[in-house]
């Protein structure tokens, strides 16, 4: 069969792909930039095609290809703040319209369950009004309702991890006792890739999930028995959602936009009321223990996959940012240094891949971590979201509070713009090149465009801890012996 997957690039649909190459089909693989795609995960095969196409743009819809037995709508905006839901709205509209013109066989849409008799959170709201769109356009859809998708690297487990890692007493509001059916990402897939090949599934909706309904706490309490881990918990009826939305903000590496609908959603019961779909795609359900340890097992492994850091919130980071291939040079304030190498230039290279996550940063690695605090009190991403891999970077992945635009790890090249909350923008880039007498070194710049007055008085108001933090990173880096 012949297979497009919109959101190739996350954290579900990197997956999908895989699996449905897996399967001996072929896979149109849709991203709004071709650089950000893991193309040497899948050097083996030559049954994936990418597709460059943003669905936000209609024009640029025009050119995906006829000649699609099914298309994958995994397209959502959640992490893009206030107008997501207009956002979702326009992907939706732009992907229906291009289903209908080019004669697309069926769509399948992955929502999320939430009964349709009572008022919906906003980001379930969103979800239903996309199946609505999608429904309309006259090419059958199939539907797929799912709860909290379990596995190493989704935003839900990773929350249900932070809590659960740091926090031996945990203050709980009422919406952890609200009941949900999570189900494993390994059982996503399996559905998502059944209904593709069983043709009873056209037009049809099904909830999905796994064999045990659970509330919230649960999910926390067990995780913490896997784990060997005693916790406590404190119910509290102070906590209103938006106070919820800011307390996972603080305490996990997720950001405001995202605990905010997480939260919404959360205050509604997530169960299957109709479990056909179990009959149609039979597999063996996972319990939400067994998905908690395969989840683990793979985070030790280094073996994640793709993780909800991925993708690029719709409308966050234009993608024209992966051209600069060096940061802007005009109108901008730049802190350089370098250094001649002193260790092997393999082993510096190793280091600069190495930087930020567990691993912390090379110099003052305090001062970011409170940097990256400051930033998640004002709603921005701070430090948690750590990294996908401890010595592997590509163009996309998320690095604490910064995103890789450029990982060229043969000519010694990383640059990564930032995503905290600024008044304006910046980069911090490393290069190794020849010095001026011919050595080779390491070239490290802090770049930033500043946005208004208030830009430039930030800058010269954190000015001094460049002079204290910048010299000694570079020289870490670069240096024969980690102090």
């Amino acid at each position: 069969m012949r297979l497009l997957v919109s959101g190739a690039n996350g954290y579900i649909g990197l997956r999908l792909v895989r699996e449905l190459i897996d399967r001996g089909h072929e896979v149109l693989a849709t991203v709004r930039d071709k650089r950000r795609f893991p193309l040497d995960d899948f050097a083996e095969t030559d049954a994936l095609r990418l597709v460059e196409v943003d669905f936000l743009d209609e024009v640029s819809c025009r050119s995906l290809p006829g000649n699609v037995d099914a298309a994958f709508y995994l397209l959502h905006s959640m992490g893009s703040g206030a107008g997501f839901a207009s956002k979702e709205e326009t992907c939706a509209l732009n992907f229906a319209a291009a289903a209908e013109m080019n004669g697309w066989r069926r769509i399948i849409y992955l929502g999320g369950l939430g009964a349709d008799r009572e008022p919906l959170s906003a980001h379930l709201a969103s979800r239903r009004n996309v199946e609505s769109m999608l429904d309309a356009c006259g090419v059958p859809l199939t539907v797929l309702r799912a709860s909290i998708i379990v596995g190493s690297g989704s935003a839900s487990f990773e929350i249900i991890r932070d809590l659960a890692e740091k926090l031996p007493l945990l203050v709980t509001p009422r919406w952890v006792k609200t009941r949900c059916q999570p189900i494993a990402i390994r059982n996503v897939l399996g559905y998502l890739a059944g209904c593709a090949e069983d043709d009873r599934t056209a037009g049809r909706t099904y909830d999905i999930g796994g064999p045990e309904v659970l509330a919230y706490v649960d999910l926390i309490r067990r995780y913490a028995k896997t784990r060997g881990l005693k916790r406590f918990f404190l119910s509290t009826r102070v906590l209103s959602p938006r106070l919820s939305s800011w307390w996972l903000v603080l305490l996990t590496s997720t950001s405001f936009p995202i605990a905010r609908a997480l939260v919404d959603s959360m205050t509604h019961e997530t169960v299957c009321h109709d479990e056909e779909i179990r009959g149609i795609v039979p597999q063996e359900l996972l319990t939400y223990q067994e998905a908690v340890e395969r989840a683990l097992s793979r985070i030790a492994q280094n073996r994640v996959p793709s993780s909800w850091t991925d993708a690029l919130a719709a409308g966050t980071l234009d993608p024209r940012c992966f051209d600069a291939v060096k940061a802007p040079e005009h109108g901008v304030y730049q802190d350089t240094r370098s250094v001649p190498l002193d260790a092997p230039m393999e082993e510096v290279k190793r280091r600069i891949w190495s930087i930020g996550g567990h691993a912390g940063w090379p110099s003052m690695n305090w001062a970011w971590k409170i940097r990256g605090a400051l930033d998640k009190i004002v709603g921005g991403t701070g430090l948690r979201r750590g990294r996908r891999h401890p010595q592997e970077l590509r163009p996309g992945d998320a690095l604490d509070f910064w995103r890789v635009i450029l990982a060229d790890r043969k000519k010694g090249r990383l640059l990564l713009y930032a995503e905290m909350r600024l008044p304006g923008e910046a980069w911090l880039e490393f290069s190794i090149e020849d010095l001026p007498d011919g050595r080779p070194g390491l070239r490290q710049t802090a770049t930033f465009r500043p946005q208004g007055l208030f830009g430039r008085l930030y800058w010269f108001s954190v000015l001094p801890f460049h002079f204290l933090l910048f010299p000694r990173m570079i020289r870490r880096l670069a240096q024969r012996a980690m102090p």
